[in-house]
């Protein structure tokens, strides 16, 4: 695969002497990629030529079906690896520049919700502290695009399933495990592949220190597994065991060590991380913050001064008394309850290419929807599960956010939360957050 990713570790490979052999089944693509020689992986002649084949996060390298390249290295004998194992194979090499000077730490965020804000406030956080800090993975640069990093430093990586799954390599400092709910399963064949693939990063991954939420099973179940190693963190409920813990308590986020509290912060102060899911988020982040040595009281002027990412519960404009919030990472159920949670009377724009599951399990929230307004190829299954809510088809986003700040009041919220891909009528969920907030700008210019 050819897209960033495939791109910088065909680069590292490179410019460490190896010859990158490239092959992606868009033309374009290839195109693009010229400086590499390019061939047919799918072959399996060619396949066996290879000393290793790297796949890229989007190219299946199991379920529901191996990719051809993927087949002919199995054939081969070939073995295959992503562009992560190799970073943590080359963090391990003796003769890294610099290697005898001492270790970076490194983090890494995997969870079905809210993996880029964490990333994004560990970096956040790690860099109010005084740390030298990398972002990269499945936000930012490419993990194969990182600086090498010097001792000290700290190296922040979003991991997807994608990433972790095809791994051969996997050594973090710090793993955080956020959440689990149903996503990518046509990729892992159901739940529980998702959830063992998730575990790779925590069981062959052997991390110094695991991060994990504990609200729901899984993360019970992972806690259990991993032992007192494991820094617990909730929402939901109060940890004051024995163990290292970090929680929400009335509000402040509270750690707990040695079976005494030895910090808490009000979260109130803290603008950008409001609603159940970011005070999670939040915890996560203190916790490996916390994990790699740096103080409360720099990690609590941290909370306060982040500034959020876009597209995730982004507050764009309030025109007339009504709000407009830009949610359009909340691309599965689970993650649209999260976002309907944070606000009381909402004008909620929802629909795109369903994931599996719809739209069911928020049945519970319907009674915060003063009205939905419904996009893309789900629009009438979803208007179905909404059932007696109020709610109008508007086929585009354009149309729904006119419909929407035409009958919305004032205290009201109007939701981008849709709770579908975006891949039906935009490239990804952040080219649906933009086209979002061009709309809202152009409601705000024509506001009396």
């Amino acid at each position: 695969g050819l897209g960033e990713s495939g791109l910088a570790a065909a680069r590292a490979l490179r410019a460490a002497g190896a010859v990158a052999v490239c092959w992606d089944d868009g033309a374009d693509r290839r195109e693009a990629a010229a400086e590499f020689e390019i061939a047919d992986l799918t072959r399996p002649r060619r396949g066996g030529a290879l000393d290793l084949l790297i796949v890229s996060p989007g190219i299946p390298h199991h379920y529901p079906a191996p990719h051809k390249a993927v087949e002919a290295a199995w054939e081969a004998g070939v073995p295959v690896d992503n562009d992560v194992g190799l970073f943590f194979q080359a963090m391990a090499d003796p003769d890294r520049p610099g290697a005898d000077e001492g270790d970076p730490k490194i983090v890494c965020v995997t969870g079905s919700n809210g993996k880029s804000t964490t990333t994004a406030l560990i970096r956040h956080l790690l860099t109010g502290a005084g740390r030298q800090v990398q972002m990269g993975g499945n936000i930012g640069r490419g993990v194969l695009d990182l600086d090498n990093p010097g001792p000290g430093e700290v190296v922040v990586l979003e991991l997807s399933s994608y990433q972790i799954e095809p791994a051969r390599r996997l050594a973090p400092d710090v793993a955080v495990f956020l959440n689990l709910s149903p996503d990518h399963l046509d990729r892992h064949g159901g739940l529980g592949g998702y959830f063992a693939a998730k575990k790779r990063l925590f069981e062959y991954g052997c991390p110094e220190r695991a991060v994990i939420g504990v609200d729901g099973a899984e993360g019970r179940f992972l806690a259990n597994a991993v032992g007192p190693e494991a820094v617990q963190i909730a929402c939901g409920r109060k940890l004051r065991g024995e163990g290292w813990s970090v929680f929400m308590n009335k509000g402040f986020l509270t750690e707990w060590r040695g079976g005494r509290q030895m910090a808490a912060i009000d979260m109130r102060a803290c603008p950008a991380l409001i609603g159940a899911h970011n005070r999670q988020n939040a915890c996560a982040a203190y916790a490996a913050a916390r994990a790699v040595g740096a103080p409360p009281r720099k990690l609590e002027a941290g909370l306060a001064d982040f500034p959020g990412l876009a597209h995730r519960l982004e507050r764009l404009a309030k025109i007339d008394g009504v709000a407009f919030v830009n949610d359009s990472k909340a691309t599965n159920a689970d993650a649209a309850e999260k976002a309907l949670l944070s606000f009381d009377r909402i004008r909620w724009i929802l629909g795109g290419r369903a994931k599996e599951g719809g739209i069911a399990t928020l049945a519970p929230l319907f009674d915060r929807v003063a009205k939905a307004y419904l996009i893309g190829e789900c629009a009438d299954a979803f208007a179905q599960t909404l059932g007696a809510t109020p709610h109008e088809i508007c086929g585009d986003l354009a149309a729904a956010t006119a419909r929407a700040r035409a009958e919305a009041e004032p205290g009201d919220t109007v939701l981008l939360a849709p709770a579908a891909a975006s891949w039906d009528q935009f490239a990804n969920f952040e080219a649906r957050g933009d086209a979002f907030r061009a709309i809202v700008a152009g409601v705000g210019k024509d506001a009396p």
